[in-house]
């Protein structure tokens, strides 16, 4: 499997959650899921959480190492893969796909043998289809928006730009149907957006370039770019993200 994790918030019945998991798996489904078709957990009451439920800064260190630990066993005891963590109302769930079953407890047994003072539950289940994984775990289409957005943030954070400073913020929209496309280029312009030329992406399918100057700080291009995908599959088409230029300076 490949590794390549993303760490998102979302909410989970209402109490927000804290998710880490590895993205590059999912380019490899129709070789992998057939050879881990079960879904096993260990499940880890928090001592100190956060007033959010989340982890908290003094128990971090340990839980980490916890987490550790049992990738390194699930390695050794050759049984399945780590694919996801939940941190949400006061516990850290753990999550694997499993080859074997048969020496889960040995595996339990072993890695968890010094973590008598922790609360902890654990289990396995049929899940052949990785519905945990593809419902729990994988972002929604607007969490990936937000996953990219902080990235971005982060970058020209690195590069000394002040988030706050408004600037020109570029935006493209690839259309399924064309049909929509006057409606969408007069509902772009009537929420101030400057439209640019049309543009072809690599598989020939047609989109719009347009722009506005907003602020690319954190909420406020998150609160932007999830009301353009709404607009967009308003009208059939599929937003694609956003770019800008490195502002520095004081407000």
């Amino acid at each position: 499997m490949q590794e390549y994790w993303e760490l998102y918030m979302k909410m989970l019945e209402g109490k927000p959650a804290s998710i880490q998991f590895n993205a590059g798996i999912s380019i490899e489904f129709g070789e992998i899921e057939y050879k881990y078709p079960t879904i096993a957990f260990v499940k880890v009451k928090l001592k100190e959480p956060n007033e959010r439920g989340l982890l908290g800064e003094n128990e971090e260190p340990e839980i980490l190492f916890m987490e550790d630990k049992l990738e390194a066993s699930m390695i050794k005891f050759r049984i399945g893969k780590y694919v996801g963590r939940v941190i949400s109302d006061g516990y850290v769930t753990f999550l694997y796909y499993l080859q074997y079953t048969f020496n889960w407890q040995d595996f339990i047994n072993f890695t968890l043998n010094e973590y008598s003072s922790y609360e902890v539950i654990n289990g396995h289940e049929d899940d052949t289809q990785w519905n945990y994984y593809k419902k729990l775990l994988y972002p929604s289409a607007k969490e990936w928006q937000l996953i990219q957005n902080h990235k971005v943030c982060d970058n020209l954070k690195q590069s000394d730009d002040n988030l706050h400073l408004p600037r020109a913020i570029e935006h493209k929209i690839f259309l399924m149907s064309e049909d929509k496309k006057e409606a969408l280029i007069a509902a772009l312009k009537e929420e101030g957006f400057n439209m640019k030329e049309d543009i072809v992406n690599e598989n020939g399918v047609k989109g719009l370039n347009f722009y506005r100057i907003d602020k690319p700080f954190y909420h406020d291009i998150d609160e932007l770019t999830l009301s353009l995908i709404d607009l967009a599959s308003a009208h059939e088409a599929a937003y694609d993200g956003w770019e800008t230029s490195i502002v520095k300076g004081k407000l």
